[in-house]
C-alpha cells in the first residue's frame, strides 16, 4: 500500500488550480456525506435491525484511513459519525436531497477539473475516491497546525 505522502503527491498533481482546490474542499466532504446518506437509504434486507448499509460500509473505509494515519482516521471517524447522526436525525425523506446533493457536487468537481485541465485522479485508481476526503482533512489540519 502507498504511504500517505505518496497518495497526496499523486492526488495533488490534478488539484493545483485554486478554483479546483476550492471546489474540492467543499464538494469532497459533501459527496462523502451524501454517499453515507444514499447508503443509509438502501433497504436493510439481511442486516440486523441495529445495522444499516451506511454504517457497514464505513467500517472498511475507516480501516483504510487508519492504515494511512491515526490522526486522519480520527478526523474521518468524526466526519463519518456526523454523517450517520445527520441521517439518523433527518426529518422527512432523505433519498432525494442526498441524490441531488451527490449529483450537484459531482458536477461541480468535474467543472473544477475542466478548469484545472486534468482528469480526476480516481479515473486512474478508484482508491483516490477515499484519498480525496483525507486530502481535504489534511489541508484543514495544516491550517490548524495539527500533525497528520
Amino acid at each position: 500500500m502507498k504511504r500517505l505522502d505518496e497518495w497526496f503527491s499523486d492526488y495533488g498533481q490534478s488539484h493545483r488550480h485554486p478554483v479546483n482546490v476550492a471546489i474540492h474542499k467543499l464538494a469532497v466532504p459533501g459527496i462523502y456525506l451524501c454517499s453515507l446518506a444514499l447508503l443509509w437509504c438502501l433497504p436493510a434486507g439481511p442486516l440486523p435491525p441495529s445495522l444499516n448499509w451506511a454504517a457497514l460500509a464505513a467500517i472498511p473505509v475507516l480501516a483504510f484511513y487508519l492504515q494511512l494515519s491515526f490522526s486522519l482516521f480520527v478526523g474521518m471517524v468524526a466526519l463519518t459519525s456526523l454523517g450517520l447522526a445527520l441521517c439518523y436525525t433527518w426529518q422527512g425523506p432523505l433519498l432525494w436531497p442526498a441524490l441531488g446533493g451527490f449529483l450537484l457536487l459531482w458536477v461541480a468537481q468535474f467543472v473544477g477539473h475542466k478548469i484545472e485541465g486534468k482528469r480526476p485522479s480516481f479515473l486512474a485508481d478508484l482508491q483516490f475516491l477515499l484519498v480525496g476526503p483525507a486530502w481535504v482533512l489534511a489541508s484543514l489540519y495544516r491550517r490548524l497546525g495539527i500533525p497528520y
